[in-house]
């Protein structure tokens, strides 16, 4: 899969998800297996530039290219600029946000609010593309809500406009993330338009990743709330793209390993104070269905010290693997 000049080592894409894909997680996950991964949604708004949250979002060093920004807003010329900000802090592709559905985002008319206003849609894409010299993308949904499915008009306005490729969320704004992904929709841009379209929603096994892929014809699949806890399930997918075999749960010893390593690569970029509370939700998810999980994340929500919640983390999951290799 290929977006402008950058050719993708597989078509399996990390979502951008807000207080999830920072720095660290998105590396964490192209080691494991993405081939791409979209940054957390920057604002346009310049006052917020300067910002810590925003400095950090900005932040790609180490990075595996192609680095991409997504930015979000509803004003062309704040889009544009916004645009032009990231691409000069290194941002290689720019990807629009017209797919979050996030209340406080659609009261600004933001995110997937924009699809109500498909002349607006079309200065905003009009404008980023113009702005800058690297390719543009577009993550946006099926519509406003099921009566209104305008995607296959938003994906025509992209083309026009220059977009290079598009991502698109089998839901509706209304919908939020409630009830299932439908996939007809995503068939059927793809089938009108010759961007690349990347296939999401619901998409959290490797069986039903090959069912996406072969329904839709997509070009790629985005995988977001399945990657939490699980940064593994590219490789997983991937592999069972290729051989049609799937790959064995990854043993204890080897989710504490991840495990361990993501919460330093949190402490690192984000200092303790901060590492030790953004560290918290994922040891929250990669303790998910483990014997005494709840006891455990219980205490470790309370615990405020990098090397109290490292020590605690280690242990946990050290008593898990003593209990895996009796049961073996």
């Amino acid at each position: 899969m290929q977006i402008g000049p950058y050719k993708l080592v597989n078509n399996l894409v990390l979502a951008p998800m807000a207080g999830v894909t920072d720095r660290p997680f998105r590396q964490l996950c192209k080691k494991l297996g993405a081939g791409y991964a979209v940054s957390e949604m920057v604002s346009s708004n310049s006052l917020l530039w300067g910002s810590v949250k925003t400095q950090r979002r900005a932040n790609h060093e180490g990075e595996v290219e192609p680095i991409a920004i997504q930015i979000a807003g509803a004003e062309p010329k704040m889009m544009a600029e916004a645009a032009r900000y990231n691409v000069d802090k290194g941002a290689q592709i720019i990807d629009i946000n017209m797919g979050c559905p996030a209340k406080k985002v659609c009261n600004v008319m933001a995110g997937s609010a924009l699809l109500q206003d498909e002349k607006l849609v079309g200065d905003i894409l009009e404008a980023v593309v113009n702005a800058v010299d690297v390719p543009v993308t577009l993550k946006f949904r099926t519509g406003w809500d099921k009566s209104n499915r305008n995607a296959i008009r938003i994906a025509r306005l992209a083309e026009q406009a220059g977009i290079q490729a598009l991502a698109i969320h089998g839901r509706t704004r209304a919908c939020a993330y409630k009830g299932d992904a439908e996939f007809d929709t995503i068939a059927d841009v793809k089938s009108r338009v010759s961007l690349p379209v990347i296939a999401n929603g619901d998409i959290t096994t490797p069986e039903k990743a090959k069912y996406v892929l072969d329904y839709t014809q997509a070009d790629g699949i985005m995988i977001g709330r399945a990657a939490q806890g699980r940064p593994w399930i590219f490789r997983e997918v991937e592999h069972y793209l290729r051989t049609g075999t799937k790959l064995p749960e990854p043993k204890i010893t080897e989710v504490r390993e991840i495990l361990l390593n993501h919460l330093k690569n949190l402490y690192e970029f984000y200092g303790e104070y901060t590492g030790v509370r953004m560290a918290r939700k994922h040891i929250s998810w990669y303790s998910k269905g483990q014997r005494h999980g709840a006891a455990f994340r219980q205490y470790i929500n309370c615990v405020d010290s990098a090397s109290e919640q490292l020590r605690s983390t280690k242990e946990f999951f050290d008593r898990l693997t003593v209990q895996e290799g009796l049961a073996a």
